[in-house]
């Protein structure tokens, strides 16, 4: 079915180009949607899915390097494949720098794209899957009080309940209460459980002072 396979956007202002590359990728087994402009392809209604994105890097108007700026300012961006003229060599090499996946040099060799293409979706599913996973661990944090938070990172240090409750001024009962809430409402069952959902979400322990 057309919803289970891979999907790839296409770029470019050459209208061959567009033809040939998008009979090349169907051909393969992938889903192709091509675009005339970086302008084109913004205005298209938001995709929820694994997809690449193969994007020329000069074009007239909004560039493909501008557009490329733009995704990696998004959340859950998607991976770029680049096709450039070899004049444009340099800037697919900063590109690479800056997170795309790869650049190829016009005409495009029609076994590098595919192979491209196939490493691109492979990244972006992995990416994909790692953001949905910190979607849902912020989400279980969202649960907590702001105590109980906070007592998880100290926990997350490798603190005792003692220490946490001196460095916070309260009773070491009451350390092991919310110690025993955080690790009920985030479903976890060990020190290095909550670390690996730490580490997921971006928190940072807590900032104990050294003597």
């Amino acid at each position: 079915m057309r919803e289970q396979n891979p999907n790839v956007f296409l770029v470019d202002d050459d209208a061959s180009v567009r033809k040939g590359l998008s009979r090349l990728l169907r051909s393969a087994g992938f889903h192709v949607e091509a675009f005339a402009s970086a302008q084109e392809f913004m205005d298209r209604e938001p995709f929820d899915g694994n997809v690449c994105l193969v994007l020329d890097i000069r074009m007239p108007g909004y560039s493909g390097t501008e557009l490329f700026k733009q995704l990696c300012k998004a959340d859950d961006s998607f991976p770029v494949v680049f096709i450039t003229g070899h004049g444009d060599i340099p800037t697919g090499v900063q590109a690479i720098k800056e997170g795309a996946v790869d650049f190829l040099t016009k005409p495009v060799d029609d076994e590098k794209l595919l192979s491209a293409v196939q490493d691109a979706l492979a990244r972006g599913a992995v990416e994909r899957e790692r953001h949905i996973g910190a979607t849902h661990t912020r989400q279980l944090l969202r649960t907590l009080t702001e105590r109980e938070f906070e007592v998880f990172t100290y926990v997350i240090t490798g603190m005792l309940n003692k220490q946490i409750a001196y460095d916070l001024g309260i009773s070491e009962k009451t350390v092991k209460v919310h110690r025993g809430r955080v690790t009920e409402k985030l479903g976890v069952h060990s020190v290095a459980e909550l670390v690996r959902l730490a580490e997921k979400a971006g928190v940072e322990p807590a900032n104990i002072p050294t003597s």
